[in-house]
Parts: structure tokens; sequence; C-alpha cells
């Protein structure tokens, strides 16, 4: 594979703030800028949209700071006892929303990835099947532009489940792991694949650059890696939703290596995803066989929480799927602000 250009060299650089959508982002938002603590009131906490953009910026502002922080924000911040205290709060919503949400949803693996392993022809709310036959160059870059929000960090919030695991478990996890970032060569990297597949559609590849123009409901998607991530009591959620991002994803992945080629996305826009086909197809047979399989022989009443996690990422991936294609229906943008035109249209 040829070096990245310059402008996909992975960037070490923190992102910049983005401006607040509301009582809690503002919050946020002014105590990171000022190194104050966030001012807010329980009155704003309780009449906040768990679903909507100013609780999902809250929240993704705040565990950015467990990821590479913000430009010009103190990295001691990431631990500051009075924005713990706000992002415990709002993560309290975003999970019971979630519960809420999935009242009857599966308590066993198998209930859970059963319906994952079956090829549906074409639903409504799924992108890369549109993407594949139908889409346009600029929604091509849209989709990246919004997936680049996880996809430039890759694999690093699963990362937090590894020590949390033992035996059988964490070494299949580590291999996984070993497998995104890269195998020992950092222009392998997912993420720097991804930064490659930006430069070929003109995006910038900088970390977090899209944030402003990310909706709720991608903002919900990363988040939910995030509240899983961070927090030792929900480990098997996040087992649960790595196990479904590895199933989904040869199949995706194959629809949108074409889509890539068939809009004339570029070279490493197509290799993007086609490295996710064949990684992919191996990670889902080691993830739903030796981490879920280990982690339950260990640990068995975690069950019902990796059939949680599973059910949660697709409520979640459908309903960003229903926001998309929604909007590309009506000929519409699905950012929050459309991108630049693109210099070979």
């Amino acid at each position: 594979m040829t070096a990245p250009s310059p402008s996909a060299q992975e960037s070490t650089a923190a992102p910049r703030l983005v401006a607040a959508r509301g009582d809690l982002s503002g919050a946020v938002e002014r105590a990171l800028r000022t190194g104050r603590p966030p001012a807010y009131t329980e009155a704003s906490i309780r009449r906040a949209d768990p679903w909507g953009e100013d609780l999902q910026l809250a929240l993704y502002l705040l565990y950015e700071l467990h990821y590479r922080g913000f430009e010009g924000v103190d990295p001691d911040r990431e631990w500051d006892p009075d924005l713990l205290r706000l992002r415990r709060e709002s993560e309290t919503l975003f999970l019971h929303a979630l519960r809420t949400a999935l009242p009857d949803a599966p308590r066993s693996v198998d209930e859970a990835f059963a319906p994952l392993l079956v090829e549906r022809a074409d639903p409504a709310d799924s992108v890369s099947h549109y993407l594949e036959t139908d889409g346009e160059l600029w929604q091509v870059r849209e989709y990246a532009a919004l997936r680049s929000l996880y996809h430039l960090k890759e694999a690093d919030p699963h990362a937090w489940v590894i020590p949390r695991l033992t035996g059988r478990a964490k070494a299949a996890m580590v291999a996984v792991e070993y497998d995104e970032f890269g195998a020992g060569h950092p222009e392998r990297i997912h993420a720097r694949l991804f930064a490659d597949l930006m430069a070929d559609l003109d995006l910038n590849p900088a970390y977090g650059h899209y944030l402003d123009h990310a909706p709720a409901p991608l903002l919900a998607t990363v988040n939910l890696m995030s509240l899983f991530g961070l927090h030792r009591a929900l480990r098997g959620m996040l087992v649960g939703h790595f196990a479904c991002v590895e199933v989904t994803s040869p199949p995706g992945s194959r629809r949108l290596a074409k889509a890539m080629r068939r809009c004339g996305a570029g070279p490493a826009a197509e290799h993007f995803y086609a490295e996710h086909v064949e990684a992919d197809a191996v990670h889902e047979q080691v993830v739903r066989r030796e981490v879920i399989g280990g982690l339950l022989a260990d640990e068995p009443a975690l069950e019902p929480d990796v059939a949680f996690g599973c059910a949660a990422t697709v409520l979640l991936e459908n309903e960003l799927g229903a926001r998309v294609r929604t909007a590309w229906a009506a000929g519409r943008s699905a950012l929050r602000s459309p991108l630049p035109p693109y210099p070979r249209s």
C-alpha cells in the first residue's frame, strides 16, 4: 500500500470546541473554555431531551475529555468532579431512555444476534443499501463526514473493556484489537485508513473536525460506546456493542466498497471498506465464539447485558439511518450544515 498523502497524515492535535446547542452543552462549553465549574440547574437536567441535540452534545464533549480533549482545555479537566457529576446525571438520562425504548430487549445472545445473521433486502433505514445502488457522490461525502467522529477513533472505546476481561475473552479481544490498530503497522491502523478515505473525498481528516456538522442521532451512536466503555458495570454491554459492529460490518462494508467504486470516490475510499469486508468477517467469528463465549463462561450473569448492548446498537443505528435517508429522500443534507462544494463536482 502506498503512503498516505500529507493531508491524510494522522494529526495529534486536539480538536476545537464547538458552539453549544442548549443549556447543558452550553454549561459544558463555558466550563471548558473558562476553567470554571459548569453552571446548570436541576431543572435543566429534568427537562433535557435524552435524544436531543443539547444533551447528546453535552455528553460528547464530556466523553471526549477521556480521548484527546480539546484545544486550550487543561487535560486535568478529565477528572474534574463537577464535570463528572454533570456527566453522570446526563448519561443516567441517556441510559434510562435506552432501556425505556427497549422494554422487550432480548435477554439471550442467540435471540439478540440471530436477526443480524440474515441479510435483509434493502431495509428502509439502511444507508449502505441506498449508497450501493442509488447514492450520489455528495451523499457519500456526507456519510464519511458523519462517520468520521467514530472511525477516526476506531477501536479506542472498545479497548476499555480489555482490563475488565480475563483469560479466553481477554486474549481474543486483544487479538481483534491488534488488527484494528494495524497489527504493528501504523499505516494500516483503521483510523488512519479512514483518514485516507477522507482525503480521497476532499474532506478534512483532522480528528473531530466535523463535530459541528453532526446531528444528535450520530452523536448518540458515538456516545453509546463511551457510555458502555467508561463503566466497568456495563462491560457486558460494551462486548455486545462490539460484537454487533463486527457481525454487521462485512455485508455493510461490501455494499459501501461498491458505492465508493461506483461513485468514483477514489482508491483509498474503496480500500477502507474492502479491508473491513475481509478483516471483520474473521473478527465476527472470534468475537462471537471467543470474546462472548469466554466472557459468559466466566460471568454467565452478564448475558442479558451482552444482548442489550447489541439491541441498543441496532436501535441507534436504525435511528441514524432513518434520519439520513429521510433527509436525502427530500433532497436535503443530512448534516446540521452542508459541506462546502466538492472541487471535482
